[in-house]
């Protein structure tokens, strides 16, 4: 029997979903319960943009868009919802645009600020589910932790060079993102898309089925990725999947939880103070610290622990190149009579090569930010990648 708590379609929008309304799965009934669902969006970016577009296209009616980021270049080779117009814009801007060009009559939530446990449950409580599109760990703990004290099912996805994954978690019955993964790993052991890249086509890949979840989850149809966890090799185009079960000693969804409320997150990832040496206030060296003291006649050693592709494309001038990971190997390559400063794309990979140099008894400085904030800061000459 229909419900009639649900909203009426207009003729326009009968014409816009006929396809959907063909599928017995969907038909009238499930079409209108599109257009009562409200889905969170956590990300703007590259899982963003496919699960924005195709919610919006499918008929959600009440879209949310979590991302305080702008623009970038180099987002374009993947996150389809800015145009090249759209550098230097708030995320959140050019994505409202571009969703509400594809649907008129979905409604946009834009919300210009960082995820955070300060906002993230009364955020969460406005919507029935939320598809998480970021990329850090940090992030993932949070949504995952507001989803199950939120009870609202969490549609997960996550990419990296040629591989990513999506699953659903924090459904009745299914388990949470900490029934998979307990602790994080160690915040310099994997490198976001930023320092290891990742294919275009990828985040259109994962972000589709996150969409797809979304879109079951809300009709009622079909079987969610709920204690599965699908894994996507771009490279050989295979898919394989992995059976999960619900922890029941998970702190936050199992037995007796111990999780009862958002955590400081950067610092349970260990984000906050990646390495104990940061406390050390001679650890980092700034860029305009960096450009002073070469203009003084200081000549340390600048050290480029990225990999020889990423050289190629921009460095420093006078810097000498040596990957992180053949850094043990050729330690006697470098003169250990000179201070060093190292650095790499935004300064994660230069932080391991300064602990490991220091450990070997060299002098050595982390240039922070890395050489991406030398280009914002002191030389906008330099290939932005």
């Amino acid at each position: 029997m229909p419900d009639p708590t649900l909203p009426e379609l207009s003729a326009e929008e009968i014409r816009r979903y006929s396809r959907h309304l063909l599928l017995p799965e969907v038909g009238l009934e499930g079409q209108r319960k599109l257009k009562a669902a409200r889905v969170l969006c956590i990300g703007a970016g590259g899982l963003g943009s496919p699960i924005a577009m195709y919610l919006a296209a499918a008929g959600i009616g009440t879209i949310g868009i979590v991302d305080y980021d702008i623009v970038d270049f180099s987002n374009l080779q993947r996150q389809l919802l800015h145009m090249t117009r759209d550098v230097g814009r708030p995320k959140v801007e050019s994505a409202r645009e571009r969703v509400q060009a594809i649907n008129p009559g979905v409604r946009v939530d834009a919300y210009s600020e960082a995820l955070s446990r300060q906002n993230a449950l009364s955020l969460f409580a406005r919507y029935d589910l939320v598809v998480d599109g970021t990329d850090n760990f940090p992030t993932r703990y949070l949504v995952n932790d507001a989803a199950v004290l939120s009870g609202k099912p969490y549609v997960y996805g996550s990419i990296f060079r040629f591989e990513g994954q999506a699953s659903v978690f924090a459904a009745p019955g299914g388990p949470c993102y900490r029934c998979l993964y307990p602790e994080p790993p160690p915040p310099d052991l994997v490198p976001t898309c930023a320092e290891g890249g990742v294919l275009g086509v990828l985040p259109g890949m994962i972000g589709t089925i996150q969409a797809t979840e979304a879109i079951k989850l809300v009709i009622g149809a079909g079987e969610p990725l709920i204690g599965r966890l699908l894994i996507l090799d771009a490279l050989r185009l295979r898919f394989r999947e992995v059976r999960l079960r619900p922890d029941p000693d998970c702190p936050v969804c199992g037995t007796n939880p111990t999780i009862r409320e958002l955590q400081d997150y950067q610092a349970f990832c260990g984000v906050a103070t990646p390495a104990g040496a940061l406390h050390e206030d001679d650890f980092d060296i700034t860029p305009r610290q960096l450009e002073q003291a070469l203009a003084a006649g200081d000549n340390p050693v600048l050290l480029d622990v990225r990999e020889p592709m990423e050289f190629r494309l921009t460095r420093l001038k006078g810097a000498v190149l040596v990957p992180l990971g053949e850094l043990p190997g050729r330690l006697s390559e470098l003169d250990h009579t000179k201070p060093l400063v190292v650095y790499c794309h935004h300064g994660i990979r230069s932080i391991r090569a300064v602990e490991f140099l220091r450990a070997a008894g060299l002098a050595a400085r982390n240039l922070k930010g890395g050489i991406a904030a030398w280009t914002d800061e002191v030389d906008p000459t330099l290939v932005r990648y």
